[in-house]
């Protein structure tokens, strides 16, 4: 039995994350055998059962940092085993997940219009678990763990220390109003909202609901601006994800957001709506 409180974590991934899941398997399998140890003997060593183990070895399941670090320890790998947590952190996102997560990290420009909650890349992880935990079907707890770490794992190129891209924001008015989570998880939110507003490189608005006019009644859109000049698009409704990348539908997702961000409050009155919807709150 783990004792640890951090057991392998089961996932129902693609290719991509089931072969990196073996090769981690093989790696420790190869590293308990040079060591002369069963299986029931390295679990106890580390704390988890034989069983726990076994899955891990034949890539059933995904060892958590905890696993990894103990296993090279008492295997005495020299952080060979170790070495491979980003690795495993990354397998356990959802392909789609990882996907955009590659498109984000080669942006130098981002844009986001949301009408229902608030953008992935701003999300508290309490808003973020609560909203992943409405879902209808529910996920599972591993499934719900799998997606919020995975939301986490995108919000790093917000949080980099090298150069950042530039980040705009339109958020509908009613996205700050839904109280996913509560009332406190709200509130948390919004003081995160008005952190990240106030970065250089950030600009978060909000398009109020008493416009008469609002270009982006066809719903959330997202557009990146890669280092190589192209731009792409990313479309998220009810089980479809598509990213946009003819030259006609870009040049109209363009025109239409910035129509949207022209129509919204700018900045500096974004960030004064935040505060006195915080002080409503």
């Amino acid at each position: 039995m783990d004792v640890t409180g951090n057991e392998p974590q089961a996932i129902d991934g693609d290719d991509d994350s089931a072969a990196v899941l073996r090769t981690v398997g093989k790696v420790i399998k190869m590293w308990r055998e040079r060591a002369a140890l069963k299986q029931s003997e390295l679990g106890a060593a580390i704390g988890y059962s034989e069983e726990q183990v076994s899955s891990v070895e034949r890539g059933r399941r995904a060892p958590r940092r905890q696993f990894l670090e103990a296993a090279d320890q008492a295997l005495g790998a020299g952080g060979m085993i170790a070495g491979l947590v980003k690795d495993v952190e990354q397998a356990r996102y959802p392909k789609k997940v990882r996907d955009v997560a590659k498109l984000e990290a080669e942006a130098v420009e981002m844009g986001a219009y949301e009408t229902m909650v608030i953008s992935g890349l701003l999300q508290t992880p309490e808003y973020s678990r609560a909203l992943f935990g409405a879902r209808r079907p529910p996920f599972t707890e591993d499934e719900l763990d799998q997606r919020a770490a995975g939301r986490l794992a995108r919000q790093e190129i917000v949080n980099s220390s090298k150069a950042s891209p530039v980040f705009s924001f339109v958020q509908d008015e009613s996205t700050l109003r839904r109280p996913i989570g509560g009332k406190m998880v709200m509130r948390r939110q919004l003081e995160h909202l008005l952190e990240v507003g106030a970065l250089r490189n950030f600009d978060i608005q909000v398009l109020p609901l008493d416009r008469e006019d609002n270009a982006g009644l066809g719903g959330s859109f997202r557009l990146l601006r890669l280092n190589d000049g192209g731009t792409v698009g990313l479309n998220e409704v009810q089980l479809i994800s598509r990213v946009i990348s003819n030259p006609k539908e870009i040049q109209t997702l363009e025109m239409r957001y910035g129509i949207i961000r022209a129509q919204a409050l700018t900045p500096r009155e974004s960030l004064t709506f935040i505060e006195k919807m915080l002080g409503e709150t």
